[in-house]
């Protein structure tokens, strides 16, 4: 080959690579609703600059704030790819939730359609009056985009009224930047004819605002009273930290869906959060607002203040920490206990959560620590073998949330502190400095705040790594609270859920290790068929035999495994009625000391007055 003639080619190869070369990196989604009433939306990304000869296009395998495998391709179909004219590219599937897309020259378009047909936290749900999607359950990403700030249109559908309420930044009405892919994963986004209220809170010489937008079928009186309780809500934690959190673009909107196509949720983000469910607003308010409650307290704790094990999020695995009795425990503790404060619930729901956790026998099978590690299994994951979780699992939730009040407590009565100046101190060191901490930070900061590091050192080996609890009734006494049983001298079978019929009690659920029930041989499935001699065909049946019966008898029971199986005869040994309830001192003729009301008034009282 002349040298003229290869220099020729070289230039030839240069000119025709040059645009591969020198593109910038860009994604950009559109996404439109013209089938919204058959729950789908058409989708399209364009991915610009590519570097690899293939792009390797995904579908996230699961979500911000959710720690098992949900694998939203499932939801995904018709995806074609297209380069920069137009032309058809081939695809191939390496995996079930990955499009490989070659023969580019440095762009590809994307399309798809997407089903969505749960409104919830974690998946999308689309019909004829809203679109409500959580980003990983809706968009395709491409390795090596990661950090490539992402454009996202919406297509409102024509003579619809939708707005757009997310935490993305607006450029438009309908088109709204992320700064990189994993705060996109991270936004969820409605579209609706939704309500929308927002206020301006002062803090620390920045003015932030806090929007909630609503798309529910009730009133504006009870869209207002919502927002008015919200208002005190967001007062009140920030009352805990001294401060909110600098949210990026100034704002924090609470994106709220309640009507009957909406799946009962609540999931935090950074600057936002969704909460969802099909119960009415005007009757179900308070409970509404105690998802609020709880998933605003994550804009500190969990959003900021997070454990370095969930850094960084993985959206292609299950993502496994053990820090979750603090991360949802403690903020399960204080969602509840400012519902307390602002009156809207009482302190004697506290016992509820108490009997699950003292009553239940997962403690005798993992220590707190473990439970939270088994997020994986149980957080919104789906499982269709029986399995014995009833025995061997407490949630991470309630159990942190019971370990955050009996650290309360216990702070206030021995050390001249509270659970407030924890979390604060956790704030200061690890959540407004977005530094990810590890156990041994938490056990530090708890050394620092009690001034008593073999103290801190033994809590965290006793309650923590281990599972031993607090003392209760000792700690409610305090605050003039009684912790006692509810149903003194009744007798009892343990839990169980039966299903009555005129052939027996069928046990629809397992039974407890603890329990009469499973001390006696029985268990899921199994349908008993006479207490003490007599046949039990219902509810009332079963009452009316217990009542004339006393805790610790041993009476005799048949039963059958099932409709066909031979009868069983044996014994069963009764319990007390094990359940507790909280009541004040005074309502229960004990004295209420001053000291005692001093006490339930700093933990029980408003901090935002």
């Amino acid at each position: 080959m002349s040298m003229r003639l290869f220099g020729a080619l070289c230039a030839s190869l240069s000119l025709s690579f040059t645009p591969l070369l020198a593109q910038e990196q860009q994604v950009s989604y559109h996404l439109s609703f013209p089938n919204a009433v058959h729950h789908e939306a058409q989708i399209s990304v364009t991915f610009t600059g590519i570097k690899s000869d293939t792009l390797q296009v995904l579908m996230p395998r699961s979500s911000p704030g959710r720690y098992a495998l949900h694998e939203f391709a499932k939801n995904v179909y018709s995806v074609k790819a297209t380069d920069s004219k137009g032309k058809p590219l081939t695809i191939s599937r390496p995996n079930p939730h990955q499009w490989n897309v070659s023969g580019h020259q440095g762009e590809i378009t994307l399309s798809y359609t997407l089903f969505g047909a749960h409104a919830d936290g974690t998946y999308t749900g689309i019909d004829e009056t809203h679109a409500h999607l959580n980003m990983p359950a809706t968009l395709m990403y491409a390795r090596g985009f990661e950090k490539v700030p992402a454009r996202v249109t919406f297509r409102i559908p024509e003579g619809s009224n939708w707005k757009v309420a997310t935490q993305l930044k607006p450029q438009n009405d309908s088109t709204f930047t992320s700064p990189d892919f994993q705060y996109l994963m991270d936004s969820p986004t409605e579209l609706s004819n939704f309500e929308l209220a927002e206020w301006t809170v002062q803090d620390r010489g920045k003015s932030k605002t806090i929007q909630v937008a609503m798309h529910h079928h009730g009133n504006k009186a009870q869209f207002d009273e919502y927002v008015a309780k919200t208002k005190q809500i967001v007062a009140e934690q920030q009352a805990v930290f001294g401060e909110l959190p600098d949210f990026d673009f100034g704002r924090y909107t609470f994106i709220a869906c309640y009507g009957p196509q909406a799946i009962g949720d609540g999931m935090e983000h950074r600057n936002s959060t969704i909460v969802s469910s099909s119960r009415p607003l005007g009757t179900s308010t308070p409970a509404l607002l105690g998802t609020v409650s709880h998933e605003f307290f994550h804009a500190w704790n969990v959003e900021r203040l997070r454990p370095k094990s969930l850094e960084p999020f993985d959206f292609q695995r299950a993502n496994m920490t053990e820090a979750l009795w603090l991360a949802e425990g403690f903020t399960s503790y204080y969602g509840a206990l400012t519902m307390y404060r602002l009156g809207i619930n009482d302190v004697k729901n506290v016992a509820r959560d108490l009997n699950y956790v003292l009553l239940t026998p997962g403690r005798h099978y993992h220590s707190l620590v473990e439970m939270s590690m088994q997020a994986p299994f149980v957080d919104a994951a789906r499982s269709v073998d029986p399995n014995n979780r009833h025995n061997t699992f407490i949630s991470y939730y309630t159990y942190g949330s019971m370990l955050g009040m009996g650290l309360d407590l216990t702070l206030r009565r021995d050390f001249n502190s509270t659970l407030d100046t924890y979390m604060q101190a956790l704030w200061q060191k690890y959540g407004k400095t977005e530094k990810p901490y590890t156990m041994a930070d938490l056990e530090r900061t708890l050394a620092e705040v009690t001034k008593d590091t073999a103290w801190a050192a033994d809590f965290f080996r006793r309650q923590v790594y281990g599972s031993e609890l607090p003392d209760y009734a000792a700690l409610l006494a305090e605050a003039g609270l009684q912790l006692r049983k509810a149903e003194p001298g009744k007798a009892s079978l343990g839990p169980a859920q039966f299903e009555f019929s005129k052939n027996g009690a069928k046990l629809m659920s397992g039974t407890y290790v603890t329990s009469p029930l499973y001390k006696a041989g029985l268990d899921r499935g199994d349908i008993l068929l006479t207490l003490n001699g007599k046949k039990v065909t219902s509810e009332k049946d079963l009452e009316k035999i217990l009542s004339k019966l006393k805790p610790t008898h041993s009476v005799p029971i048949t039963y059958r495994s099932n409709e066909q199986a031979p009868i069983i005869s044996t014994q069963i040994v009764l319990e007390e009625m094990p359940e507790l309830m909280i009541e004040h001192f005074e309502s229960a003729g004990k004295e209420l000391t001053p000291a005692m009301k001093t006490f339930r008034e700093a933990w029980l009282g408003s901090k935002a007055k």
